[in-house]
């Protein structure tokens, strides 16, 4: 079995926590969170907890590192674990800036440890199956995306947590400009950004709102949209276009989807294939999987690429593009001008 250490409890690190409690692939030896949460499911309330991750490294000496805290500690983290013998697992982005993230992957190439970035829709058969219908389709393409969140409570306070040091833009952008990467197969280009701060509850240098645009080589357009807190509209806060010469490739949602949901961020419900001409075809996906059973899907990925010994130098390589783009929209923002990649 894999020993396990899970740093990290919030959302995505229970869910993780949960997949490697079920999979008997993996041994949880301990969980790491500066306090221990009062409400940990029952499968995880057994395990030790340890509250500092430098402490619970040396001690239990695991096989697989879950990095699932906020993304300024990515960095350092991975590359702590690495040099104590672990492989890692990291949620995205991989770092919050460009140097980091190949400093990380440098670390995974120097020690020979597996390096697994958290690209969920990877493992999701319904985007993998628009992926699949988009290329069929041809290019040039326009990338409409979009993930707004109107956010309150609890939900608002992990948003505010994480602008402490990552727009909206670039926490999830990376997921979908990595979506329209794999569909072109072109490199982006150049990136423009724009972002507005619509609330004094965060930092005077942050923005809660954000879009940007990405020019491919191949001369594919995409654009993302995100947006977090209590003002956001819910009003077409998922969209999911890829439009060619050919037609278009979309994901329908019902009306009946909160936008701060989890399980809303990876679910499809239907897609709609449309060709030029020749009306369009809707694809049930009915039975996709949810967002925990997806993260069991990601693990067992992780599982392969360490018992199987799996070449991930693209994926590393993709991990780091993504993250470039985005970090470059966010610097477009900030600029008010055009980045080149």
């Amino acid at each position: 079995m894999i020993r396990t250490l899970v740093v990290g409890l919030g959302n995505m690190g229970r869910s993780h926590a949960l997949a490697y409690h079920a999979d008997p692939s993996f041994e949880i030896v301990g969980l790491v969170s500066r306090t221990r949460p009062g409400n940990l499911p029952d499968e995880l309330a057994a395990y030790p907890h340890h509250t500092d991750f430098s402490t619970a490294l040396e001690a239990l000496k695991p096989d697989l590192v879950c990095i699932a805290t906020y993304s300024d500690t990515h960095a350092d983290y991975a590359c702590a674990a690495m040099d104590a013998g672990a492989h890692v697992f990291v949620e995205k982005p991989l770092a919050t800036n460009v140097a980091d993230a190949e400093r990380v992957v440098a670390k995974a190439q120097e020690t020979g440890r597996k390096l697994v970035v958290g690209y969920i829709l990877r493992h999701h058969p319904s985007w993998q199956r628009l992926i699949t219908e988009a290329r069929a389709l041809g290019g040039p393409y326009v990338f409409r995306l979009n993930l707004n969140q109107q956010s309150s409570g609890p939900t608002w306070e992990v948003h505010k947590a994480l602008m402490q040091t990552t727009p909206p833009i670039v926490d999830c952008g990376v997921h979908y400009v990595d979506v329209m990467c794999q569909i072109t197969d072109a490199a982006p280009v150049e990136v423009r950004g724009m972002g507005l701060r619509l609330s004094d509850e965060i930092a005077a240098d942050m923005y809660n709102y954000g879009h940007f645009q990405v020019l491919f080589a191949d001369g594919s357009l995409g654009w993302y949209e995100a947006g977090w807190g209590p003002m956001m509209s819910d009003t077409a806060f998922f969209v999911k276009d890829v439009v060619s010469p050919k037609g278009a490739v979309s994901i329908r949602m019902p009306d009946t989807v909160r936008s701060d949901d989890i399980d809303a961020h990876t679910q499809t419900s239907k897609l709609r294939v449309h060709k030029a001409g020749q009306g369009h075809q809707d694809l049930d996906m009915a039975d996709e999987p949810g967002h925990d059973a997806l993260c069991a899907r990601e693990q067992a990925y992780v599982a392969r690429a360490i018992t199987e010994n799996l070449d991930l130098t693209r994926h590393m390589s993709d991990a780091v593009r993504s993250l470039a783009v985005c970090l470059a929209a966010d610097e477009s923002v900030r600029s008010g001008q055009p980045v080149k990649l």
